[in-house]
C-alpha cells in the first residue's frame, strides 16, 4: 500500500495497529456502508502532517470507520477521469456521451 512519507511511520506503529484491529473487531469487520466484509479502517477525517500525531483526530474511533474496499475508493475516487460529457467507448477512444432517452 502506498502511504504518503508522513504516514508512514503512524501506520506502522504500535498505537495505530492496536487501534485499528480493536475498531474493526468492535465493527465485526462489517462495512458501516453497504455491509459488505470490511478490510479497511478509514479515518473520516483526513490525516495530514498537521494532524497526524494528534491522537484525538488519528486515534479517535468517533472519527473511524470500517469500510469494504470498493466503498473505500468511492470515497476516495469520486472524480470522473473524463470531462464532462465525455466517456470511453469499448476501445478505449474518448468520445461524446450522449444519454439514452
Amino acid at each position: 500500500m502506498d502511504y504518503r512519507e508522513y504516514a508512514k511511520a503512524f501506520y506502522g506503529s504500535t498505537a495505530w495497529i492496536k487501534c485499528r484491529n480493536g475498531y474493526m473487531q468492535s465493527r465485526n469487520y462489517v462495512c458501516e456502508l453497504c455491509g459488505g466484509v470490511a478490510t479497511i479502517c478509514h479515518h473520516k477525517v483526513p490525516l495530514t502532517p498537521e494532524t497526524i500525531n494528534n491522537p484525538e483526530i488519528a486515534l479517535n474511533w468517533d472519527l473511524l470507520q470500517a469500510l469494504c474496499h470498493e466503498c473505500h475508493n468511492k470515497i476516495h475516487f469520486t472524480a470522473s477521469p473524463t470531462p464532462d460529457g465525455l466517456i470511453f467507448d469499448p476501445d478505449g477512444n474518448l468520445v461524446q456521451h450522449t444519454p439514452q432517452a
